[in-house]
């Protein structure tokens, strides 16, 4: 499992929208699995869950999304799992990494 958090300034669905992009431009295996949106006392969230083939492990990695936003103060979250082949450990998180690492460029192209 890998993890990326980063506290942002912008507007809530242009950010939204240039992530979203950057992950599924970043991969011709890259699928948007489902989303929810919703706001509660002013507070928006969005939540998507990625996938995509990891050619080095020869199986699927996934990627959920967060972004949660009050005005231009915005805060995102993801974490992406999957990848390893064992049984009871990971061997290997690679597949996991370079996942979050297209979802860390797209952050650092705002």
């Amino acid at each position: 499992m890998a993890k990326l958090e980063r506290t942002l300034t912008g507007d809530f669905d242009t950010v939204l929208a240039r992530l979203h992009e950057g992950v599924l431009n970043a991969s011709a295996t890259a699928s948007c699995e489902d989303g929810s949106d919703f706001t509660l006392n002013g507070v928006r969230c969005a939540v998507r869950m990625y996938e995509r083939y990891s050619a080095f492990g020869g199986n699927r990695v996934a990627m959920s999304l967060t972004l949660v936003g009050s005005g231009d103060r915005l805060r995102l979250t993801a974490i992406s799992a999957g990848g390893s082949q064992a049984m009871f450990f990971k061997l290997n998180t690679i597949g996991e990494e370079s996942f979050l690492d297209t979802l860390a460029a797209a952050v650092d192209r705002l």
